[in-house]
């Protein structure tokens, strides 16, 4: 019984921080969860309860979707996936892990200590930083970052950078989750965790996203940099 209210105030929590940035459930949930559970179960509970958070945040901001946004992202990752599966077996991850992370440390920093103008980059970035986070996905599990930056340098509102990564997020996490389910990884351990934890999935995420709408822009960006930095460390410590 305590493990699943450990869960469920870890979910809490990573709904709170995905609701208000539009990622980073998971860069909040797996390592805490690993503290109580098998680090399998972690990953196949966070894979379904991010799904939820998303595909709740992405009807919540229905209105912002634009899918002529979210597919350069979405097709471009799935051949980056099958090339970060190739580099897995060549590549050393912890060498990935550590060029991301000082990536990420001085991409965050900048835009953290200064204020650059939004450069609005064409379509085709996009493809390239789905490609990317899936690459970087397949080799070592945080994709997010590249798609994360394609976002913020443009003018978007912050409820469409949130709705862009969300819808992207959301159609890659079905897809993880369908291949997930079809080798037998989503076992009834990992949905008694999830039904259990899903209440406080759904207010952690509710609270996030009021949170967002109180907020300016600058000030969003400037939570979505701190948690990118964060993640950079965390590459970085191991």
């Amino acid at each position: 019984m305590t493990t699943f209210l450990l869960a469920g105030l870890i979910f809490l929590v990573a709904g709170v921080v995905q609701g208000l940035t539009g990622f980073g459930a998971g860069l909040l949930a797996i390592p805490l969860l690993c503290l109580i559970m098998d680090v399998k179960l972690a990953v196949s509970v966070c894979i379904v309860s991010t799904l939820a958070i998303s595909t709740t945040m992405a009807y919540d901001l229905r209105r912002y979707l634009d899918y002529r946004k979210i597919l350069p992202l979405l097709l471009g990752s799935l051949p980056g996936s099958v090339v970060g599966t190739l580099l897995l077996k060549g590549v050393d991850p912890l060498l990935i892990k550590t060029l991301l992370g000082l990536l990420l440390i001085g991409v965050s920093g900048f835009n953290l200590a200064f204020k650059p103008r939004p450069v609005n980059p064409k379509v085709g970035w996009g493809y390239a930083a789905g490609f990317l986070s899936g690459a970087i996905n397949a080799t070592v599990a945080a994709g997010g970052p590249p798609a994360i930056i394609y976002t913020t340098l443009h003018d978007w509102k912050k409820e469409e950078i949130k709705a862009t990564l969300t819808g992207f997020f959301m159609l890659n996490g079905y897809f993880t989750a369908s291949v997930h389910a079809g080798n037998g990884m989503i076992g009834k351990d990992a949905l008694g965790y999830f039904a259990v934890t899903l209440p406080f999935v759904l207010a952690g995420t509710a609270l996030g996203s009021r949170i967002t709408g109180r907020i300016n822009r600058r000030l969003y960006l400037q939570i979505v940099y701190g948690l990118l930095a964060a993640l950079g460390v965390l590459m970085l410590v191991g």
